[in-house]
């Protein structure tokens, strides 16, 4: 990895090596003319005007651009958010069906206990992560001989989903609901599926964990108030759902493949940054307005020495070089990112 980014910095850093020795040579060249040849200079005075009609139309190329890119990403950002919202209150929602679920007695007796007494600072993700060898806690919860036909792996998981940090070790009696979730946390759902649990233990292996998850044993207000949020989330996906196996199956799988990703990837844009190609533009510009333009204007306005019209051809040059080494590789590098 080291490797690979050395050579994208040697790429970049290469043409700019050369755009300096070019800038270098030409103000040497250029010197030396007017020394030899004294007319030169009214050469150069006449050739200043196209010079500075060359610079001002790059200039105003890349304006316009700028600025159509400044729109757009203000209109695509408005999109982000507004979509960002949505996902939000899905992921609210999602998490106060969680909440209810382990707070329940759909568990067998003693698994709550077990947890969060006997393993109190254990979080699923040291349990996913165990071979990292961060936890020890983790490891001792592995190799122990459970009495609770597995079920323990999915309380642990459902903990997870109402922790807002991944460095939380358990969660508090009153539940955070906050405006924007942490991006790490978010990190770790995704990586670790967080959710899947409800497709796997009630859908795909209920057979297996019928007897160890009552969850008739939810009171019938709280099956109301999930089944109210679960519409809330997507009417049309829960429209003909009941509170059963199925539901619980749905509802993880929905949850796993639809929401958490999505909300990582619009917290993502929401937060990203200018492009890289945006600001490489927005350097050129200020480049060729500079020494294209305001410099030789400076120097027909003010009779400056000619060493400063010089230095302005061979800056502007060097940096159309640069520009026609380097777009393509900023281009490609941006499309990739």
């Amino acid at each position: 990895m080291r490797k690979k980014s050395f050579f994208k910095d040697l790429y970049a850093i290469i043409p700019l090596i050369f755009s300096g020795l070019l800038c270098i040579a030409l103000i040497f060249l250029l010197q030396q003319k007017v020394q030899a040849v004294p007319t030169f200079v009214q050469n150069l005075t006449d050739f200043s005007t196209i010079f500075i009609s060359i610079s001002g139309f790059l200039s105003a190329i890349i304006m316009v651009y700028l600025a159509s890119a400044a729109v757009s990403m203000k209109n695509t950002k408005e999109v982000v958010v507004d979509q960002l919202s949505k996902i939000t209150q899905q992921m609210h929602n999602f998490r106060s069906i969680i909440e209810i679920l382990l707070r329940s007695k759909m568990w067998l007796p003693g698994l709550k206990e077990y947890i969060d007494d006997e393993f109190e600072g254990l979080n699923f993700f040291e349990v996913k992560e165990f071979y990292k060898g961060k936890s020890k806690l983790a490891i001792e919860f592995l190799q122990e001989h459970h009495n609770y036909q597995d079920t323990e792996n999915l309380y642990l998981e459902m903990k997870s989903l109402l922790m807002t940090s991944p460095r939380d070790k358990k969660i508090p009696e009153t539940i955070s609901y906050p405006r924007v979730y942490d991006q790490e946390i978010v990190k770790k759902w995704l990586e670790h599926k967080c959710g899947s649990g409800l497709w796997y233990y009630f859908g795909y292996k209920y057979g297996v964990f019928k007897e160890a998850l009552d969850y008739n044993a939810v009171f019938e207000r709280h099956q109301e108030k999930i089944m109210t949020l679960a519409n809330a989330i997507d009417s049309e996906h829960f429209e003909d759902s009941s509170f059963n196996e199925v539901f619980f199956s749905k509802l993880g799988e929905y949850m796993t493949k639809e929401v958490i990703p999505k909300l990582f990837q619009f917290q993502e844009k929401s937060t990203q940054n200018l492009p890289s190609i945006i600001r490489y533009l927005y350097v050129i510009f200020l480049l060729l307005v500079m020494f294209g333009l305001l410099l030789p204007l400076a120097y027909l306005l003010f009779s400056l020495p000619v060493i400063l019209l010089i230095g302005s051809y061979a800056f502007v040059i060097s940096v159309i070089f640069f520009i026609a080494t380097t777009f393509y590789q900023f281009l490609f590098r941006d499309i990739n990112n």
